[in-house]
């Protein structure tokens, strides 16, 4: 989709591309998409706007570094964003959006979402403010409206029709952040070193507090859940798009009658009272200090095979290496695909400025868990040499 806004225009500045071996990271799993096109290798890219180096320093000293990787899928449907500008009094932007059944609804998101809430939020006013009730409000009718407007463009359009996107938005200022959270991505806070977990997922399944929230809301509505899909299909509870869900409820049901996966008798039975999947945001804002160091924000890649305290880890150990944020950001990325990651990874991460990393000692915890997983390697091969000395006796 074409920029249409100027702010937006003038600050597209860097698109970077790295490529990155596959034959290290295909996997073995059945339901795993093979890889196709590209040479055999994976596309590893990030849109920064406003920035003009992998690592520069925005607003309020906090520098930047975002990528995107294309896992064991047929497409890229990640995207991550970070904007700096102007139009919100001083804070700068960030997103990360996770696209399904096509990439159309993050390509309708990756601008207009942004444009949403710097109208709602009186060009970043209400975030300067105090009335956390009012940014709330402000953010759930940016989300809301740049749903209704994709929900609107897709049935228009005719353009991947059942496609949808989660959407993670952080907004950084000097002593705070808001985020603005739909799906399975997550933000992380590294406190002195120490792992803040900000949002939680938003999936039907799970015995979570926010799981069975999200699955009474579902069933209320007239939905059900197969597991741990809402009615056998979708994994997420709440997302832009998937107009299935929303809009055309009634002609997702007879789609599954043609299809055979229910029959007469059981869709004459249902009666949907509301959307199954929302874009209804959860809203948080959190009070920055001098042990606050980065910000790591990614999509379900990275969370379903890294924890946050691993990642935290992680980030810090190449801040002290090199203090390039751009690098530990790519290097994070390719950790992910090293784990057998089956999904595409986006990451964004903001290093708040605050933290001399050349000064902080190398943890004694990584060394005692390095030498820890030495000894155990150690003592497996140790045991299988053992035992096949004695099925050989």
């Amino acid at each position: 989709m074409a920029l249409s806004s100027p702010p937006l225009q003038r600050s597209f500045l860097l698109n970077r591309t790295i490529n990155v071996s596959n034959s290290a990271h295909r996997s073995s799993k059945k339901n795993a998409a093979p890889v196709k096109g590209r040479g055999g290798s994976r596309c590893c890219s990030a849109i920064a706007i406003d920035a003009p180096s992998t690592a520069s320093a925005g607003a309020a000293g906090v520098r930047w570094g975002s990528v995107k990787l294309q896992g064991a899928r047929e497409e890229m449907e990640d995207d991550a964003v970070v904007v700096r500008s102007d139009d919100l009094d001083g804070f700068s932007y960030a997103a990360v959006f996770d696209g399904h059944a096509g990439f159309s609804s993050v390509k309708f998101l990756r601008e207009e979402l942004y444009k949403e809430c710097v109208t709602t939020l009186q060009s970043g006013l209400l975030l300067s403010g105090k009335d956390l009730n009012n940014t709330s409000k402000a953010l759930q009718e940016a989300f809301e409206r740049a749903d209704a407007k994709l929900l609107h463009w897709l049935d228009e359009s005719g353009e991947e029709v059942e496609s949808g996107s989660t959407a993670t938005v952080l907004f950084i200022g000097n002593e705070r952040i808001f985020v603005a959270h739909v799906g399975d991505s997550c933000v992380v806070l590294s406190r002195s070193g120490k792992a803040e977990v900000l949002t939680n997922p938003h999936r039907p399944y799970g015995r979570n507090r926010v799981s069975l929230q999200e699955i009474k809301r579902i069933n209320e509505a007239g939905g059900w859940i197969v597991d741990g899909r809402i009615c056998g299909d979708i994994s997420v509870s709440r997302a832009f798009g998937d107009m299935r869900f929303k809009t055309k409820k009634k002609e997702m049901l007879e789609k599954g009658l043609e299809e055979g996966r229910w029959s007469p008798k059981f869709i004459s039975r249902v009666q949907f009272t509301g959307d199954l999947v929302t874009a209804t945001p959860d809203i948080y804002q959190v009070t920055l200090g001098s042990d606050a160091e980065f910000i790591l924000l990614a999509s379900d890649g990275l969370w379903d095979y890294m924890n946050s305290s691993d990642a935290v880890n992680f980030v810090r150990d190449q801040l002290r290496k090199h203090g390039d944020v751009q690098l530990a950001c790519e290097a994070l990325g390719r950790a992910a695909l090293d784990r057998r990651s089956q999904d595409n990874v986006s990451i964004v991460i903001a290093d708040l400025g605050r933290t001399d990393w050349q000064s902080l000692p190398l943890q004694q915890e990584s060394f005692v868990y390095e030498m820890g997983q030495a000894f155990a390697t150690i003592g497996m091969v140790s045991l299988g040499i053992w035992m096949s000395s004695q099925f050989s006796l």
